[in-house]
């Protein structure tokens, strides 16, 4: 017996297909967002489109080994918010991006509004970590995620970790002040702003 391919629905949507110059508000990108709900996008601060593409295998098993120790240590501690990379956060400049892992103080958190939590959450995450890909090219490259992070750093971001696992180091941004660089990385410290968080990366990096 022969099974036919479910027909395509008349209401699915084509590809996404928007001109290169096109520039969005906060609240067209929200739409488009919902129009595309499959789409992995972001918005920069002048309004431009960043299409996203899904992570690899390895990136995702790291982004998912670094959240747990995250919610670990949170649940333990308290006052905390974790996000996973598919949070979306509205900065202060007007643009709209997604962290690999984000952390937001509770007070902060629990101020917004039931709509603004359930839209992109407007505010800066207090800590975000970025996950760089093997690629040398595209929104995940090294090059294009500092470009993030001192976007973070600008909004208000108390610190900032960029991995590159390729390089097994870590690139570390201050709240103000030049970022800097830890050559073979074997630990994430959370110091004063993190208390008591500690991230071994061995297993990190062997992913």
């Amino acid at each position: 017996m022969t099974i036919a391919p479910p027909a395509p629905r008349a209401d699915a949507l084509a590809p996404l297909q928007l001109p290169s110059d096109l520039c969005l508000s906060p609240e067209q990108f929200a739409a488009v967002c919902a129009a595309n709900p499959d789409a992995v996008l972001e918005l920069d601060a002048a309004g431009n489109l960043i299409h996203m593409t899904p992570t690899g295998g390895e990136t995702g098993a790291r982004n998912s080994r670094l959240l747990m120790r995250f919610l670990a240590w949170a649940d333990q501690l308290g006052g905390w918010q974790v996000f996973d990379s598919s949070t979306g956060f509205r900065l202060p400049d007007g643009a709209v991006l997604s962290p690999d892992a984000s952390l937001v103080r509770l007070e902060r958190w629990q101020v917004l509004t039931p709509q603004q939590r359930r839209s992109f959450p407007p505010l800066c995450p207090d800590v975000v970590v970025e996950l760089a890909s093997p690629s040398d090219q595209g929104p995940r490259a090294v090059a294009a995620l500092r470009q993030k992070m001192a976007a973070y750093q600008a909004n208000g971001a108390q610190l900032g970790w960029l991995l590159i696992p390729e390089e097994r180091s870590v690139e570390v941004w201050p709240v103000a002040g030049e970022p800097y660089r830890i050559e073979a990385a074997t630990q994430l410290d959370g110091g004063q702003l993190l208390p008591g968080l500690r991230i071994e990366l061995q297993d990190i990096w062997q992913v």
